[in-house]
């Protein structure tokens, strides 16, 4: 099907992507025969209709309605009719308004049972005829005995006001207006909570003994896989055979041991055969758990005997959500390899690749779990406050104001909402910024801690806004769901999470949009970068709250300081062309629960061989990068979270770079900032700079990017690093001008610092680094051997082909 033929389009968490399109006839009628003429739709009125008689109807019905077939996942899905009251034999029974829509709706026939999927119908259908701004209230007429429709009119908001007599039928005549269905569908969410809250075995459901025994030895696996690249622990080589070594690990406990085999790759990159690992107790096995491995060589890993307790409950909590995502159902590679944009940001099963405790997030309880986290899918609505000016600070990007950004993100009705709400009050609402909040942040810190501010009303909750949001991989950013083009928002939130408490500082956020607009500027007038079209989403507005008793009683950095602020973030939807569709780049290294990777799927989905497709995603994505840094001394943190990729025909094309203003950096202090963009400088000795492309890119994406194609796209090792060497060797051909940087920051010397990331995590698992001297506290272990060094180019011998390395 050719997508610009659908007028409408909406995912739907845990459910899919909707797309609605005109009728077409006679095309679409065999298949509508088909459904009328099903027994659940007899309150149609077509039962024992031929397709010749379907077809003269419809082309009736589309004289005087719009029709559409709605899809799901490019299924059918539903039968959408469309008309004016105005026009119809319900509308001389009641008092017509402008802004009046009727419907019909006829869900198809289920091929299997899916939980909440005509309730998923239902609201796609509201939000396509409230998506027309004159649309103001839906008008229903349905069979008075048509119990199903009655229980989904009433659940959407519906009001029904009396029974009426048609030409076919006894119908009830309902009315729902935007605001009772915006309304409902808040009741909806809160709905969700209480739900989980009142079936408590609900939140420990997905933990059964086979799944969890299974997301233990994959994680058994990762620990001793990174672990052993940190040269944390030291495995033993017993014996090798046909390619692998078989290895013995000892732990602090004399009679305890692990046996595996593995391959150790390029990097020192571990992998290990996961049906090969043994645990054995005294000689006898025992089943792999992940928190004893921890405990049996915590003397090892020299950790904090204070902190392991609470690096335990992250890795506690990162085998719950593990549990939870393997048993998951419709998140196969097969269902993602054509998936939408945020079907992929909440099917990935892995958080950072690197870290053993990546999913801590500790501060949620079952419930915030279910509700809160970005596996889950679950829609959720913003609390918005209305802080006092004198309290707060606001700045926006040069290209936009504060009532521009709450026109745009707000909306008129919201506004006005909300400003009669501080008028009840008797506050003026002039005095005061519009912020949302997270509804965790609200409930569990702000409404307490904030108390005296809520009091003396320098912060007033104004409620929920009408929009849906869905959390991001990142937990604390939003993508907004009901209008995709609106910008991200990310929010303070109080929970431990990977070696941070993830709050947002006020003080950070002042300068937000002017570091994006700084790096942007930068950007956008550099002509390679233009050619490789590369991007960032800019962070555009922020707003900071200070509270005064904290920042009287603590003049060190704390997380206290950081409990409320948020900011807005461009969406990328706006900026795609037609045929063009996004993907997180850690889509790049999902495995699904069955152990299938996407990766090779997604090359082989685009028609090109893996060297054609490395090549395209390394020129959309390391080029540009390579070039911020030997340009402009400019870094960003480029792992898989913070890019998106802009895909045609399954292939890469270009990458967007996002979380600009916390993570990006300008390695070169003898640049000349102005005062509120200084903070992008940042002190890093001359012979660590390099490492931002070392680590950030060789060991923590390409070295799992390379495992996967190894183990599952029959791709050899080396002929992965040949193509990074040459995309390197092309940029550095492409820009004779910077060879004194290429010399002094050599990305083909024979090794590179380790640096270790769990190193930092098992020694501060509050605040890993200090983000404004980064290079202060980094950890590093010897040196890594680098993999593109045999690829260094000499004028005196010729250069091999990739024939000569196969």
């Amino acid at each position: 099907m050719d997508n610009d033929t659908f007028n409408f389009k909406k995912h739907v968490p845990a459910i899919g992507t909707f797309r609605l399109r005109p009728l077409q006839i006679p095309q679409d009628i065999a298949r509508i025969q088909d459904w009328v003429n099903r027994d659940y739709a007899r309150y149609w009125g077509l039962q024992g209709q031929s397709v010749a008689q379907v077809e003269a109807e419809y082309r009736k019905i589309t004289a005087q309605a719009e029709v559409f077939m709605g899809y799901c996942n490019d299924r059918p899905a539903f039968l959408l009719e469309c008309y004016d009251p105005e026009h119809a034999e319900v509308g001389g029974h009641y008092a017509r308004q402008q802004g009046d829509r009727g419907m019909h709706v006829l869900v198809a026939p289920a091929e299997r049972p899916i939980a909440g999927f005509t309730w998923s119908v239902f609201t796609v259908i509201m939000d396509f005829i409230f998506s027309d701004p004159e649309a103001r209230r839906i008008v229903v007429e349905p069979d008075i005995r048509n119990d199903k429709i009655h229980v989904l009119n009433k659940r959407a908001g519906f009001d029904y006001q009396k029974t009426i007599s048609l030409s076919d039928k006894t119908a009830c005549l309902a009315f729902c207006t935007r605001e009772q269905y915006q309304a409902a569908l808040n009741q909806e969410h809160h709905a969700l909570r209480a739900a989980i809250a009142a079936s408590p075995q609900q939140a420990v459901s997905h933990l059964q003994a086979e799944c969890w025994s299974k997301v233990n030895l994959l994680h058994v696996c990762k620990a001793i896989s990174e672990f052993a690249h940190e040269r944390l622990i030291h495995p033993e080589l017993r014996y090798s055979e046909d390619g692998w070594g078989h290895y013995r690990l000892k732990t602090d406990k004399p009679d305890i041991e692990y046996r595996f085999r593995a391959q150790v790759m390029s990097l020192e990159h571990w992998r290990i055969d996961k049906d090969s690992l043994e645990k054995r107790v005294g000689g006898d096995k025992a089943p792999a758990d992940s928190l004893s491995f921890i405990m049996e060589i915590s003397q090892t890993l020299a950790i904090d005997p204070a902190m392991l307790p609470t690096y335990m409950e992250e890795i506690t909590s990162t085998l719950y959500s593990a549990a939870y995502k393997h048993g998951k159902q419709g998140v196969e590679v097969a269902d993602l390899i054509q998936a939408d944009f945020q079907a992929l940001e909440t099917a990935m099963m892995e958080g950072h690749p690197v870290f053993l405790a990546n999913n801590g997030r500790i501060g949620f309880d079952a419930v915030d779990y279910r509700v809160y986290a970005p596996e889950a899918a679950a829609p959720i609505k913003l609390v918005w406050l209305a802080v006092h000016k004198s309290k707060a600070e606001f700045s926006c990007a040069d290209d936009l104001s504060y009532q521009a950004l709450m026109d745009q993100e707000l909306g008129a009705a919201n506004l006005e909402k909300f400003s009669h709400c501080l008028e009840r009050q008797g506050l003026a609402a002039d005095q005061y910024w519009f912020m949302p909040a997270h509804p965790w942040q609200w409930y569990n810190k702000l409404a307490v801690i904030f108390a005296a501010d809520i009091a003396a009303r320098h912060l007033v909750c104004l409620g929920y806004s009408e929009d849906t949001y869905l959390a991001q991989q990142s937990i604390r950013t939003f993508f907004n769901i009901s209008h995709p083009g609106k910008r991200y928002v990310k929010t303070a939130l109080s929970i431990l999470n990977m070696g941070f408490m993830r709050g947002l500082s006020p003080y950070y956020m002042s300068a937000t949009p002017a570091i994006n607009d700084c790096i942007n500027r930068l950007i956008e007038q550099d002509p390679y970068l233009a050619e490789k079209g590369f991007r960032i989403l800019r962070e555009v507005a922020a707003i900071g709250y200070r509270n005064a008793y904290y920042e009287t009683a603590m003049t060190c950095d704390s997380p206290y300081k950081k409990m409320l602020a948020a900011l807005w973030r461009e969406s990328p939807l706006p900026r795609l062309k037609p045929g063009q569709r996004l993907m997180t780049m850690a889509a790049l290294l999902h495995v699904d629960a069955r152990g299938t990777a996407l990766l090779p799927a997604l090359i082989k989905s685009s028609g090109l061989d893996t060297t054609a497709w490395l090549r395209q995603y390394l020129n959309g994505y390391l080029s540009p990068l390579l070039h911020c840094f030997y340009a402009y001394d400019l870094v960003f943190m480029p792992h898989g979270e913070n890019l998106i990729l802009v895909l045609e025909n399954d292939v890469p094309v270009s990458a967007i770079m996002k979380d600009i203003a916390e993570e990006a950096a300008i390695m070169n202090q003898d640049i000349v900032l102005s005062e509120k963009v200084r903070r992008l400088s940042v002190s890093v000795p001359e012979e660590l700079k390099i490492l931002s492309i070392f680590t950030d890119f060789f060991d923590c994406i390409f070295r799992y990017l390379s495992h996967i194609l190894v183990e599952q796209g029959d791709y050899a090792e080396h002929r992965f690093w040949r193509q990074v060497a040459d995309c390197i060797l092309d940029y550095q051909r492409a820009h004779p001008e910077l060879a004194d940087k290429f010399a002094r920051h050599d990305l083909f010397a024979p090794e590179f610092l380790r640096s270790c990331l769990n190193r930092l995590q098992l020694g501060n698992n509050r605040q890993m680094i200090d983000l404004a001297e980064p290079a202060k506290n980094l950890k590093f272990a010897g040196t890594l051997k680098n993999p593109i060094a045999a690829f260094k180019p000499h004028t005196s011998t010729p250069e091999l082909s990739e024939e000569a390395y196969d």
